[in-house]
């Protein structure tokens, strides 16, 4: 069975070198090729708001048009917007004669109003939902009317992450990464109280009109490469999260990529976190909200190297097993060929 892959990252400049997960399938039974944007993704932190813009929407449009037009026996999106983009493109033809599998369907905030009649409208054809957390399934299932059965759980995964550093041992510190629905209140306040040397990079939203204590830094706008460099050198890694209403998934990515690099790791158990870490075992979860609780497990992980190594080697070994490009090509695989079967491919 042919598929097209309709995915925001790929576009005519780069669709030659570009490698997706047709690379690890597992059966040669489906065979997959991308149909790329005519410009590239602008770039997250070039964005000026966090919602999809005309222009940006009708760039989505075409690519799907195109990957419904190519003549493939069916479409894999990658992200939202692209879902919505395929199924507003059938609902104009009026044809509904492909299977469609959207990826990596990771909505941020299931919006109300008109937001969510477009998603229904647009959205109610899709054959699978691939999702991060297991509770997505019955959140994406309730907001948009769908048969749970259509949303599956698979975890984010990614590419290998090369260890280049080790633990800064002179001046060990506390490294915190990433933005998105962070609780640093709960963190300053906590390594406040320790006296331990904190670095966060994180964004400027994120950060914004908090009070940071003396003993944080907080380093702006250093890239990737830079972040990955703090995480392998900090004694912990923190991901402190904010349960909020209406959030449906947060700080998987930080996790994952801590989580292959080796890293003792503390997160906040909320927004699906516990779909990632066990307690204990690959990581050290800590309640919402929860200064005592935050400040109990670094003090803990701080002063227990033997805990660290432990936690930090079988996060690694789970990642690598769970969380890798080959575990997402198994899924896939899966996946299409159930969805291959119930179309009579």
């Amino acid at each position: 069975m042919e598929w097209t892959i309709a995915a925001p990252f790929v576009h005519y400049d780069n669709v030659a070198q570009s490698q997706w997960l047709e690379l690890f399938m597992e059966s040669d039974r489906h065979t997959l090729r991308h149909v790329p944007r005519r410009k590239p993704l602008e770039k997250w932190h070039d964005r000026k708001s966090k919602f999809t813009s005309l222009d940006e929407w009708l760039v989505y449009l075409d690519q799907a048009k195109r990957a419904l037009q190519e003549g493939a026996d069916g479409v894999i999106t990658v992200f939202p917007q692209l879902a919505s983009a395929v199924g507003i493109q059938q609902n104009l033809s009026r044809q509904h004669g492909k299977p469609v599998v959207a990826w990596l369907f990771n909505v941020g905030t299931c919006s109300d109003g008109l937001r969510k009649w477009m998603a229904r409208a647009s959205l109610r054809h899709i054959d699978r939902f691939v999702v991060h957390t297991r509770r997505e399934r019955q959140i994406y299932s309730d907001w948009l009317n769908l048969p749970i059965e259509r949303f599956e759980f698979v975890p984010y995964q990614s590419a290998p992450i090369s260890v280049t550093y080790e633990e800064e041992m002179e001046h060990p510190f506390v490294a915190s990464l990433g933005s998105a629905h962070r609780d640093f209140p709960t963190l300053f306040e906590a390594v406040k109280r320790l006296n331990i040397p904190t670095i966060v990079a994180s964004g400027k939203s994120a950060l914004a009109g908090l009070q940071i204590p003396a003993n944080v830094q907080t380093p702006l706008g250093i890239a990737r490469t830079e972040c990955f460099r703090l995480a392998q050198q900090g004694r912990i890694n923190v991901v402190p999260l904010q349960p909020k209403d209406g959030i449906t998934a947060a700080g998987q990515v930080t996790i994952v990529e801590a989580m292959f690099m080796g890293r003792p790791l503390i997160a906040t158990r909320c927004n699906g976190v516990e779909d990632y870490i066990i307690h204990g075992e690959t990581g050290w979860l800590v309640e919402p909200n929860s200064t005592e609780s935050m400040l109990e497990a670094i003090d803990t992980l701080w002063n227990d190297t033997a805990l660290r190594q432990r936690l930090g080697q079988a996060a690694q070994r789970y990642a690598q097993e769970y969380f890798s490009d080959q575990a997402a090509g198994r899924h896939l695989t899966r996946i299409l060929n159930e969805v291959a079967d119930q179309w009579g491919f």
